[in-house]
């Protein structure tokens, strides 16, 4: 289905300098681990693309975890200061909504129920409390989703 979404998406929106650009949202609980992770990693390998990320509900600063990785993939320089909540965030303006769980897919839906084609899930656990080596792990599993997103629409951009 994101296939069919960002193929769609290619076919609908401009294109920036040649190349294909989108607007991509990626959605967690509290926006400490995972998706301000994957925005800085998709946000490094594109940065023609409007990516964003944001948390059901803000409670901690992001997590010193996510840094370390992003410093050991050259992109930290690509993390946002602080988290962010999807309140004020205009969800019908993002072409590709990235969803870690399913309770994250029902909260964007409760507030957006247009954005139902925009959403993917990904289901990546959340690596709060987790020791070091499976916290290392689930970053890893996001960094491959991210490739997975490029490869995905290769042949667009």
């Amino acid at each position: 289905m994101l296939y069919v979404w960002i193929r769609l998406a290619y076919a609908c929106f401009p294109l920036l300098d040649g190349v294909g650009t989108l607007k991509v949202l990626f959605v967690c609980s509290g926006n400490v681990y995972r998706s301000p992770l994957a925005e800085a990693l998709l946000r490094k390998i594109r940065p023609n693309w409007v990516v964003d990320s944001a948390g059901m509900c803000m409670v901690i600063p992001i997590a010193e975890e996510v840094k370390e990785f992003l410093k050991e993939e050259n992109a930290e320089k690509f993390l946002k200061n602080v988290p962010e909540t999807l309140n004020g965030k205009r969800l019908m303006d993002y072409d590709v909504i990235v969803a870690m769980e399913n309770i994250h897919k029902e909260y964007v839906l409760s507030l957006c129920p247009q954005c139902k084609d925009k959403i993917v899930v990904w289901n990546i656990p959340d690596p709060y409390l987790m020791e070091k080596d499976a916290m290392w792990k689930i970053f890893g599993q996001i960094k491959e989703k991210v490739m997975e997103l490029l490869t995905s629409n290769n042949h667009f951009l």
